[in-house]
């Protein structure tokens, strides 16, 4: 079974169907309200880049890396400190518990860290318990609510400190 992740465009029916299915499984637990989701159109703006995992070539999950300024984060607090938000993670019900969210998230991590990123945040639902707990076991720390999500008592936000690369 061979995994490939590779960014590509959002605009492709696997990519729109993978984003349809994770807007049906966010409004299932979620009041709109608190669902953040990126949909094509803002997925294809500058700084913003979606990761396809593609299990012997079928698109089976999707995340996007989102440069600070370009997500619902806004800015950095301190702009000589580069982050970055993970958004739009969702693994198809076919390949979960195969390990093909943590894959997703190292290689969104390690291009990140390519980019001199600094911090990587995302913000999750309480609900979401298997992405709460994938995100602490790959060092993911609970920090406040930011931006769009400061005053959602649906929001839980982490966020991680990256090993940025010496040039």
């Amino acid at each position: 079974m061979p995994i490939e992740i590779r960014p590509e465009p959002a605009r492709q029916p696997e990519v729109e169907e993978l984003l349809r299915l994770s807007d049906e499984f966010a409004f299932a637990l979620y009041p709109a309200e608190s669902c953040y989701l990126l949909d094509v159109s803002e997925l294809e703006r500058p700084g913003v880049t979606v990761f396809v995992a593609r299990v012997d070539g079928r698109a089976l999950g999707i995340a996007a890396l989102v440069a600070d300024g370009t997500g619902d984060a806004g800015g950095s607090e301190d702009a000589s400190l580069p982050r970055a938000e993970l958004k739009r993670m969702f693994v198809h019900e076919d390949a979960r518990g195969q390990g093909l969210a943590r894959r997703l998230l190292g290689a969104i991590e390690s291009a990140a860290e390519e980019a001199r990123i600094v911090e990587l945040r995302l913000e999750t639902g309480p609900l979401q318990h298997a992405a709460i707990a994938l995100y602490e076991r790959s060092g993911y720390v609970r920090i406040p609510n930011f931006g769009a999500y400061a005053d959602d008592p649906w929001s839980v936000c982490y966020a991680k400190s990256l090993a940025v690369p010496t040039r």
